[in-house]
C-alpha cells in the first residue's frame, strides 16, 4: 500500500523561522533556525508516517484567483518586500531546498495557484490502495479528509494526526462541509470577515440545520434567532465570496506523479544533513 507525505512547506518553514530563536548561527555567520527546524521536522514527520512517496511544497510570490476575487484576501501579512531579505523566512529558501535534494525528496514552488490547491488536487487522485498524510498547520485542509486522507498538524511531541471524527468532534461540523463553517464564521488570519452575529457554535448549527448554503441563503426566513436571521440575509454575498475564496481547487496541473515522489528511508539526522549542504 503506498503511504504517501505531502507537505505545505512554507507552513513549516514559517513556524520554525519564527518558533526558534534567530541566535543559530550556521557555519556561514548567518542565521539557520528555519533551515534546522525544517530539517528537524521534516524528519520526525518521516519516522512518525514511514512513508513511501514523499513531496513539498511550498506557495510562490504571486497574484492568484483568491486575490483577484477579493484584493483583501491575507491583505493582512507582512510586505516582504519592506523587510531586510536576511530577516525573512524567504532568506533561507535555498538551504532548504539543498537539503530537499540531499534527501532524495522532490519539492516544488507554485507558480499560478497556492499549495494548498495542489494538496486537494493530490487528495483527489489518491489510489485506493493509498494513504496519503498533509502536514500542515492550516486548518483550511481539514476539507480533505476522508478515509484515505488525514492531516498532520507537526508539533513535535503534541503533533496530531487530524481524521474525520477529529474534526467533528472540534467543530461540530464533517471535513466535507468545513468550507460551508468557515465561509459563515471567517478567518481572521486570511484577512475573511465572517457574517456578523455568528460564532463557532452557530455556524456549526447552521450547517447541520441546512443542506448546503445556498439553502441556508435562500430559506434564511427558517432560521430561528432573529439576529442571526437578519444577518444571514444582509450578508449573503459575503457568504458566497468567502467560501469561493475558502474552498480549495482540485483543478489545477499537478507537478509530480505519485512514481516520482518514491522514496526511501534513510539513516539521516539534522546535523548530518545541514553538514553536508554546508550550513
Amino acid at each position: 500500500m503506498k503511504k504517501i507525505l505531502l507537505v505545505d512547506g512554507s507552513n513549516l518553514l514559517f513556524q520554525m523561522f519564527y518558533g526558534m530563536p534567530s541566535v543559530i548561527i550556521g557555519k556561514k555567520g548567518r542565521p539557520i533556525q528555519g533551515t534546522l527546524g525544517f530539517v528537524g521536522g521534516l524528519l520526525r514527520m518521516i519516522r512518525m508516517v514511514h512513508p513511501s512517496h514523499v513531496a513539498v511544497f511550498f506557495d510562490g510570490e504571486h497574484h492568484n484567483d483568491r486575490t483577484d476575487l477579493s484584493p483583501e484576501y491575507k491583505a493582512n501579512r507582512p510586505d516582504y518586500a519592506n523587510i531586510p531579505e536576511e530577516d525573512t523566512p524567504f532568506s533561507q529558501l535555498m538551504d532548504i531546498y539543498a537539503a530537499l535534494d540531499l534527501m532524495g525528496i522532490v519539492h516544488k514552488e507554485t507558480e499560478v495557484c497556492e499549495a494548498d490547491d495542489w494538496l486537494a488536487g493530490y487528495s483527489y487522485i489518491c489510489p485506493d490502495d493509498g494513504e496519503l498524510v498533509i502536514s500542515s498547520g492550516d486548518s483550511d485542509l481539514f476539507q480533505l479528509i476522508n478515509d484515505r486522507v488525514k492531516i498532520l498538524r507537526y508539533r513535535g511531541d503534541n503533533s496530531v494526526i487530524c481524521d474525520r471524527e477529529y474534526v467533528i468532534n472540534k467543530l461540530g461540523v464533517p471535513p466535507e462541509r468545513y468550507a460551508e463553517y468557515k465561509a459563515l464564521t471567517g478567518d481572521s488570519s486570511d484577512n475573511i470577515r465572517g457574517c456578523d452575529k455568528v460564532g463557532p457554535k452557530t455556524a456549526a448549527a447552521l450547517v447541520s440545520q441546512f443542506a448546503s448554503l445556498d439553502e441556508m441563503i435562500d430559506d434564511a426566513d427558517k432560521i430561528a434567532k432573529p439576529s442571526v436571521r437578519a444577518s444571514v440575509k444582509a450578508c449573503a454575498e459575503r457568504i458566497r465570496l468567502n467560501y469561493n475564496l475558502i474552498k480549495l481547487d482540485y483543478n489545477f496541473e499537478l507537478p509530480f506523479s505519485f512514481d516520482e515522489m518514491k522514496y526511501s528511508e534513510k539513516d539521516l539526522t539534522t546535523r548530518k544533513v545541514l553538514d553536508e549542504i554546508g550550513v
